[in-house]
């Protein structure tokens, strides 16, 4: 086959004679002349067909050929400002690979279950290009952050014995007549990852079985959990708030395009700057019930309280030291006031919810013992984890980042199923 030129790449090829291989994104015609948009993944390039200057045969298809259909074709790069990416290839030939059928996704209205259904599809159109670049560019940034500060990645497992952040949510399966979960986090395998590394993160998929149909929620999702050894509440706190700083200026940096594709207002984005505001649970308790939100002290924050707190700030909110009661086993109690615990839970603005959970953990055997009793959970399915606070046990502190939640954010989409390539929800595993 006819070695190609990537379309990101025909800026180095100005006045040469190249061959592109992609999908037909559109096309026009004026006069005797027809205006192909190619696609290939790395861009859009305008293809330029002149009668004079194919056969007939090659001219004539021009005009037959249908919406995503495959195509090779031939021609010299020329400088055109009005052109997609600023060049437009003038064809001296074109050869169809497959002529693709009807395609069922118009530049018209859909319902967002005719979208899902193609998704398959759906992911070809240029919004949906831009918001899975974003992902890509946060999920090199995040690697790139931890890697440059010396963190070991260690995967953790997908099956696992035991729940994480309660049981209610677990998907159960069978494994080989034992009974074993798809895992709500990689954490637990952290914490003994970084009691031998020091500074260790996991990346991968997690699975909630949460009954829930709101935009913020998926049934499978993404999480990066770095976990530290010797590291307290405050320590993990700077931690986050400066992987959040460091996605979102190299998105910035990387995918203005990409943004500008997406209609996001940047401007916003350019705000997420250090010190990020910082508030107790009964902070964001006060100023809830100040603003007449028959909210119960006590509770967890939902999704409209996440909202309202979120509005009067500018760039991510980190609000620290909730209620015992309401957060997991695992999490250190404030010495001082043991009814709290020392964790943090970062909320982005403009009413995107909580994109980060962390916490100090637990380093006493005995303490943690008594949490996993209180929280009716399987002792002998912790053994192994209680096993860690007998030798050199430190304290040590992580934290959740569910990669989706952030994306939404910096692209601006409306819902987590426009973050992920292919959604999984409550109502919804295909395709």
């Amino acid at each position: 086959m006819m070695k190609h030129t990537y379309i990101e790449d025909i800026i180095k090829h100005e006045g040469k004679e190249v061959t592109l291989k992609g999908w037909l994104y559109n096309r026009r015609s004026s006069g005797k002349v027809r205006f192909l948009v190619l696609r290939d993944g790395t861009g859009y390039c305008q293809c330029v067909a002149g009668a004079a200057d194919l056969p007939p045969s090659q001219f004539e298809l021009c005009e037959k050929i249908t919406q995503e259909s495959s195509l090779e074709v031939r021609g010299t790069v020329h400088k055109d400002s009005r052109a997609p990416g600023g060049f437009e290839l003038i064809l001296k030939e074109i050869r169809l690979i497959q002529m693709a059928e009807e395609y069922p996704i118009q530049p018209k209205e859909h319902g967002v279950d005719f979208l899902l259904d193609n998704r398959h599809l759906w992911i070809r159109s240029s919004r949906q290009h831009a918001v899975l670049k974003v992902r890509d560019e946060v999920i090199k940034a995040i690697r790139d952050f931890f890697y440059d500060r010396h963190f070991i990645l260690v995967d953790s497992p997908i099956f696992t014995p035991a729940a994480c952040e309660g049981t209610s949510t677990l998907f159960e399966t069978d494994y080989f007549g034992s009974k074993a979960y798809l895992t709500q986090s990689g954490q637990l395998y952290q914490e003994p990852a970084c009691m031998a590394l020091g500074r260790t993160y996991c990346f991968g998929p997690t699975f909630r079985a949460e009954k829930s149909k709101t935009r913020r929620h998926l049934t499978e999702f993404w999480m990066i959990e770095p976990e530290v050894a010797f590291a307290d509440l405050d320590d993990i706190m700077e931690l986050a708030e400066d992987l959040v700083i460091y996605i979102v200026e190299r998105v910035l940096e990387r995918k203005g395009e990409e943004l500008k594709t997406l209609e996001r207002d940047t401007k916003k984005l350019e705000l997420v700057k250090k010190p990020f505001p910082k508030i107790s649970y009964d902070e964001a308790a006060q100023m809830l019930k100040s603003r007449g939100i028959p909210f119960e002290y006590g509770n967890d924050f939902g999704g409209t309280d996440e909202t309202i707190l979120s509005e009067g700030f500018d760039r991510p909110v980190m609000i620290h030291h909730y209620p015992a009661a309401i957060k997991a086993f695992y999490m250190q109690p404030d010495i001082q006031n043991p009814d709290k615990v020392l964790c943090v839970d970062v909320i982005a603005p403009e009413g995107y919810g909580e994109i980060i959970g962390g916490s100090q953990r637990i380093h006493d055997h005995d303490l943690l013992l008594k949490k996993i009793q209180e929280y009716n959970l399987p002792a002998e399915a912790f053994q192994w984890y209680l096993d860690i606070r007998k030798y050199g046990s430190v304290p040590h502190s992580g934290f959740g980042m569910g990669i989706e939640r952030v994306i939404a954010w910096i692209t601006g989409v409306s819902h987590l199923r426009e973050a992920i390539p292919f959604p999984r929800t409550l109502n919804r595993i295909y395709p």
